[in-house]
């Protein structure tokens, strides 16, 4: 992945091996936190048991139980594999060691974050993910289906928990070059089964399956044909090769894909010389031309917008529309290129606080980094679909989030850009015949008729999608530049930029090098190299100013007081600064300014005030014993600091003892006669207290 995701090849990743390489005293406070039993008499050691206990923990099989913070960071970890590697402790990791979900060991001077394969496979399916995965789908998968993955790669029949028993088979699935291995050791009927699913486009219900391999036996249930568990679909499933969804589909997840179709792939050169010829001789070059910019510096800016008041996104739920209209105008950008860079920025959690923290991704990102994690998600499709009537995916209900076949559009589109694109201006019409004559595209329309029937949508045609893909997403993401855009006909053309050719590739963008600077007094321009948390760092006291090819921002005096004003340290505000840009003389002597010290207060705990007219009576109490241990000493002009926790009946008494009478009224306390020590002088009548006015104020000083 990116920055932070490195994998060390000694990482226990089995859930059992990581409990047996604990201290016991860690161990033993795992056990008594999650108020696990232990049973002496079992023939199974202690991690294992415990093993057992923390597999069965709701808070993976649903990750909403969890602080954002945490769940994000859940996420990220997945990402990378299951083991992440980070400079510090990242936010929201507490709730998760506390668990017994992650586990945290020191790398040199890093510390590597661990999570089991056993909650790996447990994880349900977020935004950033693609659906079709092979994680996903094991996920999600039934018991008998991941008991049948689980035997095959244990060599015996597998015994629950299951999440156990998969950590076998992940290990040999998440390698590509034993994954690789299976697929060519297949017997010859179930290759030619697991090909001709793929030509159609990697999903079938299952009475296709059954009539694919040519299998006699129908067995049905309430919900129609029911694959039997024997002939080549089932040997494909026990592989984890073809994963059923219920009620009747049959998926090939998207890392067999890319290794049944590379023959594909490679044969597909010879059916499209035709086209591409016609594009490398001639030149189309538009008279006009729309050039794509970074949408790296539009996501960054999005996520320093959505930091200001109001603007508050709830989690789980879409973007709300008025916000992006708002944010739209703000930046000068349609809403739909708005839509797709927020769908994208808040699936990878730039606009979660954590965001902030340089530990994790994509805080710990570099700007330009950015660029490939958003066309990466893009290209997963769990965040944008360009089959949906409402594009962004957390728009839909929650239980008709199904994914669409987008994936095997998106691939048409960029492979086709790849082959005739090369740095060349092509038309429209001839990319659009090029994904006509592709043979990918009779699969895919049946697909997207079939999930559009599933979702209650309706369908669209593949080509009408392959056209929001080529037209509007890419360009949007920076990776084509669009000709003749004022004329929708003939005169439209697309070119891949440079960003675009790496990205399409595999590869990453190139980077110019250069840093942030401020353009003048205020203007702070973010260079490609900044950190994304050193960037957001900055929010609480600075302002967007322009977010083009450029991102902008303002640090004037205002902005800077106001944070001071609001208990920000001088300091702290030049570590931030700093950290993305040297500063320039005035911000510095402004910064110097806030920080010269003019006088010093000093903070002294009390539990009431004591009005007291008489300058002896004050003396009197102040100095004498036992009432003079009460008072704070010195104390304001008329009147008494009583010292925090003093007891008010105790303090009332001690001052009778002394001749003097307190009257006690809300809010504050009033001393309101003395008696001389010697008691010569007869005790004068005092008012209530009932007929005295409620009041804050100190009593008059005139008699």
């Amino acid at each position: 992945m990116a920055k932070g995701s490195v994998m060390t090849e000694d990482s226990p990743r089995r859930l059992d091996e990581i409990l047996r390489a604990l201290p016991d005293s860690e161990l033993k406070g795992l056990i008594n936190r999650m108020g696990i039993r232990i049973d002496a008499a079992k023939r199974i050691d202690v991690p294992s048991q415990v093993a057992r206990a923390l597999v069965g923990l709701p808070d993976v099989r649903d990750p909403s139980r969890l602080p954002n913070a945490s769940r994000e960071l859940l996420h990220r970890i997945a990402e990378g594999g299951g083991v992440l590697v980070v400079p510090t402790l990242p936010a929201g990791l507490e709730p998760l060691i506390a668990r017994g979900v992650v586990y945290a060991r020191k790398v040199g001077k890093a510390i590597e974050l661990v999570l089991p394969i056993a909650f790996l496979v447990q994880l349900k399916s977020w935004e950033s993910e693609d659906p079709r995965s092979l994680r996903a789908l094991i996920a999600q998968s039934s018991f008998e289906t991941m008991n049948a993955i689980a035997s095959h790669y244990l060599g015996r029949p597998a015994t629950p928990p299951i999440a156990l028993s998969l950590e076998s088979a992940w290990e040999m699935l998440s390698d590509t070059a034993h994954l690789q291995e299976e697929v060519e050791r297949l017997a010859p009927v179930e290759k030619r089964l697991l090909e001709a699913i793929e030509a159609v486009g990697g999903e079938v219900e299952t009475q296709e399956l059954l009539d694919l391999e040519r299998e006699p036996m129908r067995l049905r249930s309430a919900t129609g044909v029911t694959a039997s568990r024997r002939g080549a679909g089932f040997a494909l499933e026990r592989r984890g090769f073809l994963v059923p969804i219920h009620p009747n589909r049959h998926v090939i997840p998207t890392e067999v894909v890319a290794i049944v179709g590379a023959e594909r792939r490679a044969q597909r050169e010879k059916r499209r010389e035709q086209i591409r010829s016609f594009v490398i001789e001639e030149d189309h070059a538009p008279r006009r031309a729309r050039f794509a910019t970074d949408p790296a510096l539009l996501a960054l800016g999005l996520a320093f917008a959505v930091r200001e008041p109001g603007s508050e996104v709830r989690p789980g739920v879409g973007t709300p529309r008025s916000l992006l209209v708002r944010l739209g105008q703000r930046f000068g950008r349609d809403q739909e290129t708005v839509g797709l860079i927020a769908a994208l920025s808040r699936a990878i959690g730039l606009w979660e606080p954590s965001a902030s923290s340089p530990a994790t991704p994509p805080g710990s990102l570099e700007v330009h980094e950015l660029t490939q994690l958003l066309f990466s998600t893009w290209r997963r499709g769990g965040a944008w679909d360009e089959a949906r009537p409402e594009r962004e995916v957390l728009r839909a209900a929650s239980e008709s989030r199904d994914a669409s076949p987008i994936g095997a559009l998106r691939e048409m589109v960029l492979d086709a850009l790849h082959d005739l694109g090369e740095g060349r201006w092509v038309p429209w019409e001839s990319l659009q015949g090029y994904l006509a004559a592709d043979e990918r595209i009779a699969g895919a329309e049946r697909l997207v008729r079939r999930w559009a029937e599933r979702s209650g949508v309706e369908a669209t045609a593949p080509l009408e999608i392959t056209r929001r893909i080529a037209l509007e997403t890419l360009p949007a993401l920076g990776i084509l530049d669009l000709g003749g855009v004022e004329d929708e006909g003939s005169g439209l053309a697309l070119r891949l930029t440079p960003r675009g050719r790496a990205l399409v590739a595999g590869g990453a963008p190139s980077v110019d090098g250069s840093g942030s600077k401020f353009i003048d007094t205020q203007a702070l321009r973010i260079g490609p190299t900044a950190t994304v948390a050193a960037v957001l760092g900055l929010a609480p006291f600075a302002e967007l100013g322009r977010v083009s090819a450029e991102l902008d921002l303002v640090l004037t005096p205002p902005s800077l007081a106001r944070a001071l004003s609001v208990g920000f340290d001088s300091d702290a505000v030049r570590a931030r600064i700093e950290a993305v840009a040297p500063l320039p003389d005035t911000i510095s002597r402004i910064l110097v300014q806030a920080s010269v010290v003019i006088g010093k207060a000093s903070f002294v705990g009390a539990s009431g005030f004591l009005w007291v007219e008489d300058a002896e009576i004050r003396e009197l109490l102040r100095t004498r014993r036992p009432a003079a241990e009460m008072f704070i000493d010195p104390s304001p002009p008329g009147g008494l600091l009583i010292e925090a926790g003093v007891d008010l009946e105790r303090l009332i008494r001690r001052c009778r003892a002394l001749g003097v009478e307190i009257e006690a009224e809300v809010g504050s306390l009033k001393a309101s006669r003395v008696t001389p020590a010697g008691g010569t002088e007869a005790p004068q009548r005092t008012a209530s207290t009932s007929g005295m006015r409620r009041t804050r104020t100190p009593p008059p000083r005139a008699r």
